[in-house]
């Protein structure tokens, strides 16, 4: 008899014939007491923890910075509201495709490792690879500067003005800093942080849309009507608006990139997902009520501080100092969140053999990947002082789509694989993995066939492809598995 691991982690007993080691999967128990084969770092954030990493990775610069741009692009309240309920719809169907996967294989690196065992090790390394030329840089970036465009709001300074517009860059620099900080310390010091500013960004968030509601909807009349302006709806606008409501919605993946840090994964990473997720999706709808309860379209439009111009409008000044305060408080959570999780991927790469192996080292007091968070910060911090928000917002969304999108179509794979054993599934496969799929083909399409957006689109894209030489150049040329168990086992090692 051959004991081996099961994909929970629970030791299996598997008859041995004639040679031959492959796994197979012994009948579920409820009980795993064992930990997962791949957990190199420890198995500390619970069902909540886990949730407010997701909340608090995704609330932040969006909702606060996105309303102008997309209203600009749809300057109605109806085309306005029916962009963020399908980006909210885009959302949740790609959370419930990934929770079934991220129960399966709940392992540190997330949409790296799905990728990996669902396309093979190329795919997965040109994620890796555009998490490290383009992904992460931009959205620690993008984060980081909503974040200090507050910031010298509540201090008095004007961040559209000279000389205050390049003192965003260095604010946001230093945050970047700082966060990297909380995290090399330990998860416990990252999980803190990520815990408190969640509760207070949900919190300031609830009392916004109830200040919108009970004293700016009666005073207003709320700004719904008409409905669809004349030139207010087109469908390339509304796929180019569909961008920027990604960059908001964007985050519920994240949480999969401590998958390997996640106690009892396989209940409550799923539930996790799902749960963010919905949550995410509810207070960004009342939230974008509350906004149009209050400012006409146009006044939205003009708006790039929009939660600013919205409480400034109820309360005066003491109104704008406290909404800045509260995205401060948001945005800095949410790049907490990201630096929290987004290294992971760059350990989960080393760690595979398909970047230096020295990005892999855990720290022998803190127990954290502090290689891979150092290396993501100074990234993030490249990116931010020579790129303003607009192009790191879009730059991300159009680099990280089509690897979400072969994430989800990843289940059509592995649901053909014997061992593969998820605690969840995806209702109504595969009708919800296949709309997010075409969601995000019809996205890329639609901006590469915009002429404003083309050549933007096709740089981006065409900086991911370049990670095909680059692999086999140098990783590619060999065979070697590393530091996959589920490989592992299936290779019989």
């Amino acid at each position: 008899m051959d004991p081996r691991f099961r994909g929970d982690g629970v030791l299996a007993v598997i008859p041995a014939k004639a040679g031959i080691h492959r796994p197979r999967l012994a009948p579920r128990e409820p009980v795993a007491s064992l930990p997962m084969p791949d957990s190199k770092l420890p198995r500390r954030l619970g069902f909540l923890s886990t949730t407010a990493v997701l909340v608090g990775s995704t609330i932040g610069s969006g909702i606060f910075r996105s309303p102008a741009g997309i209203a600009d692009r749809l300057p109605g309240p109806l085309p306005l509201m029916i962009a963020w309920v399908a980006g909210g719809l885009f959302a949740l169907c790609g959370a419930l495709s990934l929770a079934e996967v991220a129960g399966a294989f709940p392992h540190t690196g997330g949409l790296f490792v799905y990728l990996r065992e669902g396309w093979g090790r190329l795919t997965a390394f040109l994620f890796g690879w555009a998490e490290l030329v383009i992904i992460r840089a931009a959205a620690l970036g993008a984060i980081a500067t909503t974040f200090a465009e507050y910031l010298l709001r509540v201090l008095g300074y004007d961040p559209t003005i000279p000389p205050y517009d390049w003192y965003v860059h260095l604010v946001a620099a230093v945050a970047i800093f700082v966060v990297a900080v909380f995290n090399y310390v330990g998860l416990r010091w990252g999980s803190l942080v990520q815990n408190i500013t969640t509760v207070g960004k949900y919190g300031a968030l609830l009392f916004i849309i109830i200040l919108a509601f009970a004293i700016g909807l009666p005073h207003t009349g709320g700004h719904f009507t008409p409905a669809v302006p004349e030139g207010s709806f087109s469908m390339t606008a509304f796929g180019l608006a569909l961008v920027s409501v990604l960059w908001a919605y964007d985050g519920w993946e994240d949480v999969t990139f401590v998958g390997g840090e996640v106690k009892n994964p396989r209940r409550n990473l799923p539930w996790a997902i799902v749960a963010g997720t919905l949550a995410v999706v509810v207070i960004y709808l009342l939230a974008n009520l509350a906004y149009l309860a209050v400012l006409p379209v146009e006044t939205v439009r003009h708006s790039p501080l929009v939660a600013a111009a919205a409480a400034e409008r109820i309360m005066g000044t003491p109104g704008v100092i406290f909404v800045a305060s509260t995205v401060m408080l948001s945005t800095f959570g949410t790049l907490n969140g990201s630096v929290l999780t987004s290294p992971r991927i760059f350990f989960a790469m080393a760690d595979e053999g398909l970047f230096f192996r020295k990005v892999a080292s855990v720290h022998p007091r803190f127990q954290t990947p502090y290689v891979a968070i150092w290396l993501a910060a100074a990234l993030g911090i490249a990116f931010v002082l020579v790129r303003d928000f607009e192009q790191l917002a879009d730059a991300f969304v159009i680099a990280i789509v089509p690897f979400l999108a072969l994430s989800v179509a990843s289940l059509f794979v592995l649901r053909r694989r014997a061992d593969y054993d998820p605690p969840f599934r995806v209702p109504l496969y595969p009708v919800v993995p296949a709309l997010f799929v075409l969601a995000t083909a019809s996205l890329l399409v639609n901006a590469i066939v915009d002429p404003g957006t083309r050549w933007s689109t096709v740089a981006v894209l065409g900086a991911v492809l370049v990670g095909i030489p680059v692999y086999y150049l140098t990783v590619g040329r060999t065979k070697e598995l590393r530091g996959s168990p589920t490989r592992a086992l299936d290779s019989g090692e």
